[in-house]
C-alpha cells in the first residue's frame, strides 16, 4: 500500500503521483504518464470493475497499443495505488480507488504545494495576474474562496479562544 500523504481528504492512503509536472501534457497526464492517464480515464468511464481486455479494447479505439502494454500499465496503477484488482469470473477486474474529481483535487494540491516552493508571494501574484488575464470570473471566485477561508480561520481562532 502506498504511504499516507498529507492532504488525503478521506484518510486513506493517497496514490503515488510522480514528482515532476509536464506542463505540455493534458489533464492528469501532467502528473502521470500519458498512457497511465488514458488507462485510468478508461476505467473511470466504465464506472465499475472492468477487465484488462475491455480496457485494452477501449484504449485501442484512440491509441494503438499492445494488449500486454495495457496490462502492464493497469498493474502499475495498482502498485501506485490508483486501482485495485480482484478476480471475477476467472479474470482480473480493475476498479479505481477514487473518483476522477477527487484525484484531480489531490493532484492539484500536490502541484500547488510544489509551486509554493518558489515562494508564496511570487506564486500568489502570478496566480492573480494569470487569472485576471485569462478568466476574470475565476479571479472573482478565487477572491470569494479566500474570504471564506479567512472567515473560517477567524471563527476557529475565536472558538479556540473561547474554550
Amino acid at each position: 500500500m502506498p504511504p499516507d500523504r498529507p492532504g488525503s481528504p478521506t484518510g486513506r492512503p493517497s496514490p503515488r503521483l510522480q514528482d515532476t509536472v509536464r506542463l505540455s501534457a493534458d489533464g492528469l497526464a501532467k502528473v502521470m504518464g500519458d498512457l497511465e492517464a488514458r488507462v485510468l480515464q478508461t476505467v473511470w468511464e466504465f464506472g465499475k470493475p472492468v477487465s484488462a481486455r475491455t480496457v485494452y479494447e477501449r484504449v485501442m479505439e484512440s491509441h494503438p497499443v499492445a494488449p500486454l502494454t495495457v496490462i502492464t500499465v493497469l498493474n502499475k496503477l495498482v502498485t501506485k495505488g490508483f486501482l485495485t484488482r480482484k478476480r471475477q469470473d476467472g479474470l482480473l477486474h480493475y476498479r479505481a480507488v477514487m473518483e476522477e474529481e477527487e484525484l484531480r483535487a489531490l493532484a492539484s494540491r500536490r502541484v500547488v504545494e510544489g509551486i509554493l516552493s518558489f515562494g508564496p508571494d511570487a506564486v500568489a501574484a502570478s496566480m492573480v495576474d494569470v487569472l485576471a488575464e485569462q478568466d476574470p470570473e475565476r479571479l472573482a471566485e478565487l477572491g470569494r474562496l479566500v474570504r471564506r477561508r479567512l472567515r473560517a480561520q477567524r471563527n476557529e481562532r475565536q472558538s479556540d479562544d473561547d474554550a
